[in-house]
């Protein structure tokens, strides 16, 4: 019998990799896990890279010669970070080859300080696209109102991009908007858009981790819904991406050879220690999605996971009245707080690069010396 997790490809959810270091990648076990566990793709964040840095002496030298070069903490972060995804993407490329839907792709994220410049995203989009120079790219963009017009401008561009740090469901159909139009740019220049791939990235326990307070402050009223706003969420922008798929606007483009832009669950390792390791992978098992996993949930998943659709019409219903219910309990609407969470995450992310740009600093001195 295969895996849990080759069980979830054969259910038609791409398992993704929510991590990246170089020795994962030298030592051959990113090839292992492809071979093994059905592992679909990879993608990275500034957090991510600060971890791995900091974790490891694999890019002392790096940082010593690139510093001596005269190359700015910024410089060296990035060329480390292309580096790394150049490497990953070359592990990747087979599966990118034999995949009709932008699986083996390896995701890079534009700097965090760029959150809310859009012509500041569009530009570094450009210019990492261009440095790693692999067609299985993906260059992540947060889903900022900023963010969003640089993903229609990228897209039209040519640049396979994962929209990041996705919330709440109105955003949602923003970012299903910009993919559109990204992609009939292109077909109004006469550009080909077959080959164009990208993803919108939902964050799943996030949720939970605003909403649950409140819920327990309720009492009684909202003992029902603890712990399930996060996977109400995620499966009304489930429905909303399988309307979506209906429309007469999209089906124009699948004619010109569009690739759906996939659901993609991140932020689904369990941050409540009273819930179960998998409690949102398991939830969120539908097709067309992909999930982007930590090391250890993925371990976990592939130890005691049991694969089955989840998402179903009758699963959509009951997310939607939750989501219904919530509202009703007089407390703080859900955008209020998905809100917060798209403010908080660009905020996160911009503090991993700073200590990240820190960290470079650091070893660069202790290097020198």
């Amino acid at each position: 019998m295969s895996s849990p997790l080759t069980q979830l490809t054969e259910l038609g959810q791409s398992v993704w990799y929510d991590f990246i270091t170089r020795d994962l990648i030298q030592s051959g076990e990113l090839a292992r896990l492809i071979k093994e566990d059905s592992l679909r793709g990879m993608t990275s964040n500034p957090t991510i890279f600060e971890k791995a840095v900091a974790a490891s002496s694999d890019y002392d030298q790096d940082i010593h010669t690139l510093s001596e070069s005269g190359e700015s903490p910024d410089g060296i972060v990035e060329a480390l970070m292309i580096k790394d995804v150049k490497s990953a993407c070359d592990v990747f490329r087979p599966v990118y080859d034999k995949s009709g839907h932008g699986d083996g792709t390896v995701s890079i994220e534009v700097s965090p300080k760029l959150a809310h410049d859009t012509e500041g995203t569009i530009e570094a989009a450009h210019r990492l696209w261009k440095l790693v120079d692999r067609p299985n790219l993906m260059v992540k963009i947060p889903a900022t109102e900023a963010g969003l017009p640089a993903i229609a401008q990228c897209l039209a561009d040519g640049i396979n991009i994962n929209i990041t740090l996705l919330f709440s469901v109105e955003r949602y159909k923003q970012v299903i908007d910009a993919f559109r139009e990204g992609l009939e740019r292109r077909v109004a220049l006469d550009l080909p858009i077959n080959t164009l791939h990208s993803v919108a990235s939902f964050f799943v326990s996030r949720v939970d981790g605003r909403t649950d307070p409140v819920l327990v402050k309720t009492g009684e009223r909202g003992k029902p819904l603890l712990h399930k706003m996060a996977i109400a969420n995620a499966r009304v922008a489930y429905e909303v991406f399988g309307r979506s798929m209906l429309t007469p606007r999209w089906q124009a483009l699948a004619a010109k050879g569009a690739k759906a832009q996939r659901p993609l669950w991140a932020s689904t390792s369990t941050k409540d220690p009273s819930l179960p390791d998998i409690y949102y992978i398991e939830a969120l098992i539908a097709p067309d999605t992909v999930n982007t996993i930590p090391p250890d949930t993925f371990r976990a998943y592939n130890d005691h996971g049991k694969p089955e659709v989840r998402i179903t019409p009758a699963a959509e219903l009951e997310a939607t009245a939750m989501l219904a219910s919530y509202e009703k309990l007089g407390v703080a609407p859900l955008a209020e707080h998905t809100a917060f969470l798209e403010e908080d995450g660009v905020k996160k992310f911009n503090d991993s690069w700073n200590a990240l740009l820190e960290r470079v600093k650091q070893k660069a001195s202790v290097l020198a010396a």
